[in-house]
């Protein structure tokens, strides 16, 4: 009963934000972020790192979670200047109108990104167990759990775009849903 409580709670404390898939041109997706919020945007544009190699040196670059997409508010009221942005190829529509993003996929990227835990793409899933986050940083959080190696990954998704990333986490700190608490 106490996580249903965690859980209804989380929801509560969500602003009543409708977020928005904008889609880039390829690698403008930082040029993008910066020119909405330049135009007074709320933007969410999640990246994680990586190492990059080349023949003579190392170096971590950041790289976006979801490439060729970033993350809008206020979409509804001001279309046509995310739409005129340069680099901007589009809004993800669904039958030509805006497609919100339910608040709590980009509130669970964002504590992702935020926690301590390595993270990155992942692919996208249908299937698998989805269960729920019961201890640490990403507490409430729900996502499909996957296992690697040696380690146990969280799938966090955003079905409008059909794309996913995981983040590394502990396996003893999740829980499977049942029918029952995924409503």
């Amino acid at each position: 009963m106490q996580t249903m409580e965690m859980e209804i709670l989380a929801h509560q404390d969500l602003p009543d934000v409708a977020w928005f898939a904008v889609h880039t041109r390829y690698q403008h997706e930082q040029q993008v972020n910066e020119q909405l919020g330049r135009k007074g945007f709320e933007t969410f544009y999640p990246t994680c790192a990586k190492w990059k190699m080349w023949s003579d040196r190392k170096k971590k670059i950041s790289h976006p979670l979801f490439p060729g997409y970033l993350f809008v508010t206020e979409v509804e009221q001001r279309r046509l200047q995310v739409v005129e942005t340069p680099g901007v190829c589009g809004i993800v529509c669904i039958a030509g109108v805006p497609a919100p993003i339910p608040a709590i996929e980009i509130e669970a990227i964002r504590r992702a990104v935020a926690s301590p835990y390595s993270i990155e793409a992942h692919d996208y899933l249908n299937t698998g167990d989805e269960v729920r986050v019961t201890e640490g940083p990403l507490t409430g959080v729900t996502g499909i759990l996957v296992r690697s190696d040696k380690s146990a990954r969280l799938v966090l998704s955003v079905e409008l775009l059909g794309r996913s990333v995981a983040v590394e986490i502990n396996a003893g700190s999740v829980e499977r849903m049942t029918p029952q608490s995924m409503q």
